[in-house]
């Protein structure tokens, strides 16, 4: 009963998380859009009021001018949108949905004990660290170096440089499949922080000088503006390791921390190159297709790379009946002394993860199609390989779905 309604708060968590987050990226999106395609007021009297762009753009069978005030406007209206439940919004729902997920049963979600054989209080303990340490080393960065004379290549670099230590660690320390979520809450933690410490209070401190007449800091609107620029850059990575827990072929690579690092790569090259468009179509930069060219070259080159080796053709195996012949219909019996022993642990007479028993000939024929599926196609389960499934039993799995799933 707990399984079913783990079940039922991940999938509304799933949903709200996904819902949030698309208004969060939606408007951050628009924002940045928004900036680059900006053009110089025509209209005197916007030019008077302070206004350094505007921006002409139909809609929904509608036109828009939104435009953009240098610094303070000649006066603040009564109703001021600001932008940030969109940010908190998708990262609490972010965290509770990790927690559900993989938290609450970090024994069989988060930890892989053939790489890290610990309790489950201190992985959790340390999965959370990942969210506050590169935090901590991120927002440290940025302070110490982002004011230098090329400060934001020197800030990129060393955030480049971060975030493949933390996958690579992530990687190392826990199952894969966690390991991708967690890297991605990782930095998607570093993005809504941005919005609570430096993003909103320094718009509140901006709104709060022009309401008491006094001078406006222009620090405020610069940190903004970078940390702002920061996360649109953050997000195509984030949105691909959220995905990668679907294909099992990223998380499950031996060298799946460098899977996780060419894809978050891609993803930003590809980003900036929608970004430079803006400016492009304004004529304020050359054409930005390398960035998209070499963002594609790199997700080319993960696929050439991450290519398995063709398989030869071999025969399968038996259990206790040693090698046959690959046309040779599996048994029930042979089958089952591999499912007892590699699935009743989670999905017996004690257990029924996800609400599946197969226990008996009944339960396995009407899961067939999901074991062939998790097992064998995907290899997502065992989870984690937890129980030590071998290649000639998942082939033997294969042989017995493919000949009929016979359970008489």
């Amino acid at each position: 009963m707990e399984s079913y309604y783990l079940d039922w708060a991940n999938l509304l968590l799933r949903w709200v998380h996904v819902i949030t987050a698309i208004a969060w990226i939606g408007s951050s999106f628009y924002f940045v859009f928004l900036d680059s395609s900006l053009t110089p007021p025509v209209d005197d009297d916007l030019k008077k009021q302070g206004v350094s762009g505007e921006l002409w753009a139909v809609h929904g069978g509608g036109f828009y001018h939104p435009v953009k005030f240098a610094g303070a406007p000649p006066q603040l209206p009564k109703h001021l949108h600001w932008f940030y439940w969109e940010s908190y919004s998708t990262w609490l729902t972010g965290f509770s949905l990790f927690t559900v997920s993989y938290l609450w049963n970090a024994s069989t979600y988060l930890i892989d004990k053939s790489l890290m054989n610990w309790s489950p209080g201190a992985a959790i303990a340390v999965a959370l660290s990942f969210l506050v340490v590169f935090w901590m080393c991120y927002d440290s960065i940025c302070q110490l170096f982002g004011k230098r004379k090329n400060g934001d290549a020197i800030v990129g670099a060393l955030v480049a440089v971060l975030v493949c230590a933390a996958a690579w660690l992530a990687c190392h320390w826990f199952a894969g499949r966690a390991a991708f979520l967690l890297v991605g809450a990782m930095i998607a933690t570093t993005m809504s922080a941005n919005v609570f410490f430096w993003i909103i209070p320094g718009q509140r401190t901006v709104v709060a000088a022009i309401k008491a007449g006094g001078a406006i800091d222009p620090i405020h609107g610069q940190r903004g503006k970078q940390r702002s620029v920061h996360n649109t850059y953050f997000t195509l990575p984030v949105v691909f390791a959220m995905l990668s827990n679907h294909y099992s072929f990223t998380y499950t690579h031996a060298h799946n921390w460098l899977v996780l690092v060419m894809m978050m790569l891609a993803g930003a090259a590809i980003r900036q190159f929608f970004v430079l468009r803006h400016g492009y179509l304004l004529g304020r930069n050359r054409h930005p297709i390398s960035y998209a060219l070499v963002g594609l070259a790199v997700i080319v080159g993960a696929i050439v790379w991450m290519k398995p080796a063709p398989q030869p053709a071999t025969n399968s195996v038996a259990a206790g009946a040693g090698r046959t012949s690959a046309t040779v219909t599996i048994s029930y019996e042979a089958v089952q002394k591999v499912i007892a022993q590699r699935c009743y642990m989670c999905h017996g007479a004690t257990l029924q993860m996800k609400n599946v028993r197969l226990d008996s000939p009944a339960g396995l024929e009407q899961h067939a199609q999901a074991v062939y599926q998790q097992a064998v196609v995907t290899r997502i389960m065992p989870m984690n390989n937890a129980t030590g499934i071998t290649e000639d039993e998942r082939a033997l799995i294969k042989q017995w779905f493919e000949g009929g799933a016979a359970v008489k």
